[in-house]
């Protein structure tokens, strides 16, 4: 099978790259750049500019980019600079793939943000969704894969969790915090993290890629935490305090906008994944922490 993948440097991409090719498949993987390796090919999504040999023997299309949201007052500039990373390289892949004869399946990034703050209400791929900046960012992410669903190639939204992994995600963030004791929960701590595995994580989106699923799939592991419940287990397991908690009011002030996203939470399930029969081998959250940061 032969994968070509958008993102294949970031921390999702790069594990996948190697999961595939330690069976066997080939991987290409999409530059911003003049190629250097054979195994990649230069595209430029912000002009919609994509090599048109590019889908010619490509099976199936996984597309992972996006910009990393900062921990800052988004500006404008940001703000465009987001939507530009996620919607232009969606939109530039599905317009390729409506115009070619292949039309392989497209597997597109996206995230629970999709639901906006739903509380402690349990949400599955039906759920509508919110009324926040990444709720806004995520529909308008997923609506820029329609022009290969139209011409009816199948399309999957990857609505993703809380990606738990030792050297990128939420983890990279919060364990320098951790080592200097300054780790805690953030607001109530009573919202929702769905998470899953790195692991799991590739696992899923492989079994997507071969199976007949379509449309938006949660990928996020069965028993979602709240957020001091995350960061009690991380405490327990780097073995430091949890004890700097970040009130409400204070992500406001630094996050403005972005705050309402970390302040809320989705009790998400991953109801269509399991109905394929995809199982998780992460569903403990304690014991996959101990994995990854052992």
């Amino acid at each position: 099978m032969r994968v070509l993948v958008a993102g294949a440097s970031g921390l999702i991409g790069t594990a996948l790259a190697t999961s595939l090719r330690g069976d066997g498949h080939e991987v290409r993987r999409l530059v911003r750049r003049p190629s250097a390796q054979a195994d990649e090919i230069e595209w430029h999504p912000d002009s919609r500019e994509l090599p048109s040999t590019a889908l010619t023997t490509i099976d199936a299309v996984v597309c992972l980019t996006g910009a990393p949201i900062p921990i800052r007052r988004p500006s404008t500039a940001l703000k465009a600079k987001l939507r530009a990373s996620r919607i232009d390289a969606v939109a530039t892949l599905a317009e390729a793939i409506a115009a070619s004869d292949r039309r392989p399946p497209l597997i597109a990034a996206s995230a629970v943000g999709y639901y906006g703050d739903k509380g402690d209400a349990e949400v599955d791929e039906s759920a509508p969704s919110g009324s926040t900046f990444l709720a806004g960012l995520c529909r308008d992410w997923e609506a820029a894969a329609e022009p290969a669903s139209v011409a009816g190639a199948r399309v999957v939204s990857l609505r993703t969790g809380i990606v738990l992994a030792r050297n990128g995600g939420l983890l990279a963030t919060l364990r320098p915090l951790f080592w200097l004791g300054l780790g805690g929960r953030q607001g109530s701590g009573r919202q929702f993290l769905p998470w899953i595995s790195l692991a799991d994580e590739v696992a899923a989106i492989r079994f997507l890629i071969d199976s007949d699923v379509s449309g938006p799939v949660n990928l996020t592991g069965p028993n979602p935490a709240r957020n001091a419940e995350l960061m009690d287990a991380v405490a327990r397991v780097m073995h430091r305090p949890a004890f700097v908690a970040v009130p409400g009011f204070a992500l406001r002030l630094v996050l403005g906008e972005f705050a309402a996203d970390v302040l809320g939470g989705q009790r998400a399930r991953a109801a269509k994944l399991a109905g394929a029969g995809f199982e998780f081998r992460d569903t403990e959250l304690e014991p996959t922490l101990r994995k990854v940061l052992r």
